[in-house]
């Protein structure tokens, strides 16, 4: 297979994200262009609307969110219905915190397996009144009011996490302190930053301080990363060609599947670098490679949590006989699916040696066409990680649920057959 083209990928997810509600929080309109216009970030969109926030339709081209101060909510007249988002679920709730009103939160059948007491519990020691179904999970009410400084020490590494409290900070008018394991993605902090936010960052302590006031503000959302990797792997198997992808959030605490990859013997060259919303990002140019075994240690897992999956697929291409090993890869079990199980299962239906110890994932290389049927539990970045090994001469893979991928990247399979062709 040939990859070869120019692409550029959707917004960034995370991003999209903390703007819409960080921009609710702000003291006017904000225009931001290049959001990622998919079933997550329209989850947000929808849930901020229905607290009385004006937003404007979700489009890949641009949204505008009109601020109504560091208190913006309204008491919603229905539940708010967070889909597959974990992170909408998670930083509503950090919003809704501050807010002296009950509100209700729900989510699919997926999203309502997910954990959620790593942020209610915090929540409920800075004052906030919560209950919800059994085992801490979705559906869920949330009743906010006055709340309390807090200075925790999360279990986990999450942006998630942090991000919710510090939410809940700056709508409650209070000081949070939040000490991570190892660092977690860092799009807020440096956001709020940006608007002016006093964030004092210690080793793996962020603390960030009650704000008078968010300023309006605006900007194009860097490209999505974690969307950009499935194209980037896709250029790597390639036999032959030069895929180009343009404007990709290059963000240090999100750059853990680029890292990863040069390990592995891949080159990607990175050019024409700017900045948007305080985040780097730049163009990249990907080449076929011959792929080596890497080893991933725990520390890592932060920076590069979501390409798991893509990197488990990438190391089954790797040097015959030789293992990877993914450590630390426990938290694969909560996502949208059982992650970890079902890369290591459908890695062996493809005719690839892969298990799992615990939370560690082995990965052994081989030269055999991958062929077989994949189960993908309707989770996106799965569909994504395995269609990918379509590159591979000879390949056969056959997925079980395509449509998936619209939660982050609707247009993944148009994209990827624009620039992936037959040799």
């Amino acid at each position: 297979m040939i990859a070869r083209g120019d692409v550029v990928v959707p917004g960034d997810k995370s991003i999209t994200h903390r703007a819409l509600m960080v921009a609710a929080l702000s003291d006017g309109r904000c225009v931001f262009t290049s959001p990622l216009a998919a079933g997550d970030t329209r989850s947000s969109a929808a849930a901020l609307r229905a607290l009385g926030v004006q937003v404007s339709p979700l489009s890949h081209k641009r949204v505008a969110v009109t601020g109504r101060g560091l208190k913006p909510f309204r008491e919603p007249g229905r539940a708010l219905a967070c889909g597959n988002s974990g992170t909408t679920a998670r930083l509503l709730l950090g919003l809704l915190a501050g807010h002296p009103f009950e509100a209700k939160l729900t989510g699919d059948r997926s999203l309502s397996r997910r954990p959620m007491a790593r942020v209610t519990e915090p929540l409920r020691q800075m004052g906030a009144a919560i209950a919800s179904a059994e085992g801490g999970r979705l559906p869920m009410t949330i009743r906010g009011g006055a709340l309390r400084p807090l200075a925790w020490r999360s279990p986990v590494a999450s942006a998630q996490v942090k991000t919710c409290l510090f939410f809940a900070g700056l709508t409650g008018g209070v000081r949070v302190s939040v000490t991570e394991p190892v660092t977690s993605r860092d799009h807020s902090e440096r956001l709020l930053r940006l608007l002016g936010v006093r964030v004092e960052v210690e080793g793996t302590t962020v603390t960030v301080h009650p704000a008078d006031t968010i300023p309006a503000f605006g900007g194009e959302i860097p490209g999505d990363i974690s969307s950009a990797a499935y194209l980037i792997a896709a250029g790597v198997l390639a036999e032959s060609g030069e895929l180009t992808i343009r404007n990709v959030g290059l963000n240090p605490t999100r750059a853990g599947f680029l890292r990863a990859l040069e390990r592995m013997g891949a080159q990607v060259e990175v050019a024409d670098r700017w900045t948007s919303l305080g985040e780097p990002a730049g163009t990249l140019v990907v080449r076929p490679a011959r792929l080596s075994p890497v080893v991933v240690e725990p520390d890592e897992i932060p920076s590069l949590v979501d390409e798991v999956p893509l990197l488990a697929c990438l190391a089954s291409r790797a040097e015959k006989g030789w293992t990877s090993v993914f450590r630390g890869v426990g938290e694969l079990r909560v996502k949208e699916s059982d992650r970890l199980a079902l890369v290591a299962s459908n890695l062996s239906a493809l005719g690839v040696a892969a298990h799992t110890e615990g939370d560690t994932l082995l990965v052994e290389g081989t030269d055999a066409p991958p062929r077989g049927h994949v189960v993908t539990a309707g989770d996106h970045r799965l569909a994504m990680a395995f269609a990918v090994l379509r590159t591979v001469p000879g390949a056969d893979v056959e997925l079980d649920d395509s449509h998936c991928v619209r939660i982050s990247y609707p247009d993944f399979f148009r994209d990827y057959a624009r620039v992936v062709h037959a040799a």
